[in-house]
């Protein structure tokens, strides 16, 4: 696997602007921030995508996957100015979990999700070397 910086750019902060990478394809759906039994374990953004980030984990390990194989993230937020207010809790959550790996990520804000308490929701894929 290998991040792309085209010479000159300055190294984004929190993300890559792309990965290379060659092997097994793995995607989740949108995930949300509730635990196995779908009970939310916050009523905070930051709280919330600390717990997706763990879900995330435990769906890609089923397949021989770790954070290190992620190599993009679309993440959806009900409020940017939430998220915004958020990214040091975001930042030491991501650093937990997830570690010194960056991968490509997006972000968009959206009207709401569909479910009623979730305020974020991360579609990943990683990537397995063969």
């Amino acid at each position: 696997m290998t991040s792309l910086l085209p010479p000159g750019w300055p190294r984004p902060k929190g993300y890559a602007n792309g990965i290379s990478a060659t092997g097994r394809l793995i995607v989740t759906a949108g995930v949300v921030g509730w635990d196995a039994n779908e009970h939310f374990v916050s009523n905070t953004l930051a709280g919330q995508f600390a717990q997706v980030l763990r879900n995330i984990l435990e769906i890609i390990a089923q397949d021989g996957a770790g954070p290190e194989h992620l190599v993009r993230l679309t993440c959806y937020v009900t409020s940017i100015d939430e998220y915004l207010a958020s990214l040091k809790e975001i930042g030491m959550a991501w650093k937990e979990i997830i570690g010194p790996h960056y991968p490509a990520m997006a972000l968009v804000e959206i009207v709401r999700l569909v479910e009623p308490a979730a305020k974020v929701e991360i579609e990943a894929t990683a990537v397995v070397s063969e």
